[in-house]
């Protein structure tokens, strides 16, 4: 049987977004990959997606990182809108072939924020989190868990290296880290969340330190190196959510 191509995904969102929902700022961004065998994330995902994948593989992402969130008019709020998250999140196709993500668990230091994201369908846990970024490194801590998911701690430090360019960015990493809309099940169904931002300024980075516990907590077993990518931040434009059908057909 002739193996499927593995997918280009194009580094620029396939949309825009005039009126958004929201507008966010994404920082200090780290990116940690496993590959993990097909069945376990198919398990994890509701039946009307399936899953992404690359090189015959499903795929499962660690990401903390510094959000600011602000509504797209009116003043910013500074201590309501700025905090710590960290996702662990996996790669999905909807029924209309649109690609996307579909998070496993969502932790962010901000009860507000995750109040109102839980009553939509997310998967937000409340959590202590704190980022310290150093001369050549960046710290990410997820202490305890306040409200929501299982217990689960994590520490990641990494040291961030040059910028890749266009051509120094692989079509794994593409594929990894050029997605953008999110699925969700809510209280009315599925629906999907468009976002927008500029493509993503990767580059590599290290680990240094890489304790962690909410891959784990999230239902997917992990082992061996991750691949490992860094992003300075993106202004993001953050759509209203549509309803999903469940079927193509």
């Amino acid at each position: 049987m002739r193996a499927e191509p593995d997918p280009d995904v194009p580094p620029d969102p396939p949309h825009r977004i005039a009126v958004p929902m929201t507008v966010q700022e994404w920082r200090s961004v780290t990116f940690l990959h496993w590959r993990v065998p097909v069945a376990v994330v198919g398990a994890l995902l509701p039946d009307w997606l399936t899953v992404d994948t690359f090189d015959a593989s499903a795929w499962v992402s660690l990401v903390p990182f510094r959000m600011r969130v602000r509504a797209p008019v009116g003043p910013a709020v500074p201590w309501l809108g700025r905090f710590a998250e960290t996702n662990v999140r996996t790669y999905a196709i909807a029924p209309s072939g649109e690609r996307g993500l579909w998070f496993l668990s969502l932790d962010a230091a901000r009860l507000a924020f995750v109040a109102a994201a839980r009553a939509s369908g997310l998967p937000y846990a409340w959590s202590s989190m704190r980022i310290e970024e150093r001369a050549r490194t960046v710290e990410y801590r997820t202490d305890a868990r306040l409200l929501g998911g299982r217990d689960a701690r994590s520490v990641v430090e990494v040291r961030p290296g040059a910028p890749l360019s266009d051509a120094e960015v692989s079509l794994l990493d593409r594929f990894l880290t050029a997605r953008f809309r999110l699925f969700a099940d809510g209280p009315l169904g599925p629906f999907t969340i468009p976002v927008e931002h500029r493509r993503w300024p990767l580059r590599r980075a290290a680990v240094e330190v890489l304790d962690d516990d909410l891959v784990a907590a999230s239902g997917v077993p992990v082992e061996g190196d991750p691949l490992v990518l860094y992003a300075d931040g993106v202004d993001v434009r953050v759509g209203f959510p549509a309803a999903v059908r469940r079927s193509d057909s």
